[in-house]
């Protein structure tokens, strides 16, 4: 798929069919966190799969919207040290995920954390880190198409603010 087709027809996506991703989906989602850049290449990041019912309960709880969590296909809480420039990265490596899930056909939507240290404590997080955002993944309730439109159109249907209200040029 063309990037820029990826990036335009991605929308988030808080249902799911309730299978669970495939191991080599998930490989290639989990892979596409790896791959993102980070500054100085330090890579302080780690990738928490909220693989027991347990523990994506508890993950459920600490989001703002648990259903996204408890009818997804693979949840992934993204760990980080604290610090302002690991969030950043944090960030990078969550949206080379989702749209590394897109390719694949698993929607996807970042969760907000209502109870971060819940989440903290099911998730694993040592002392000196914080969870930056927890990932919800799962085969879509229907088929999606993003080749039925172009990208232009994508971005057209998109509900966001035009370009000339965030573009400032001095």
């Amino acid at each position: 798929m063309d990037t820029y087709l990826a990036i335009a027809s991605r929308r988030d996506r808080r249902r799911y069919d309730g299978r669970p991703v495939e191991p080599a989906v998930e490989r290639r989602i989990l892979d596409a966190g790896r791959l993102a850049g980070s500054a100085s290449n330090r890579q302080r990041r780690r990738f928490v799969v909220a693989g027991s019912a347990e523990v994506r309960e508890e993950v459920a709880e600490a989001v703002y919207a648990p259903a996204n969590v408890r009818g997804a296909g693979l949840v992934v809480g993204l760990l980080v040290p604290d610090g302002r420039m690991p969030l950043f990265d944090a960030g990078r490596a969550a949206q080379s995920m989702l749209l590394a899930a897109w390719n694949e056909g698993v929607d996807s939507c970042p969760n907000g954390l209502q109870d971060p240290e819940r989440a903290r404590a099911a998730l694993g997080a040592g002392t000196d880190e914080t969870v930056a955002i927890v990932l919800s993944f799962g085969y879509p309730l229907r088929p999606h198409d993003p080749e039925a439109r172009d990208a232009e159109a994508w971005s057209a249907r998109a509900n966001r603010r035009a370009l000339d209200e965030l573009v400032e040029r001095r």
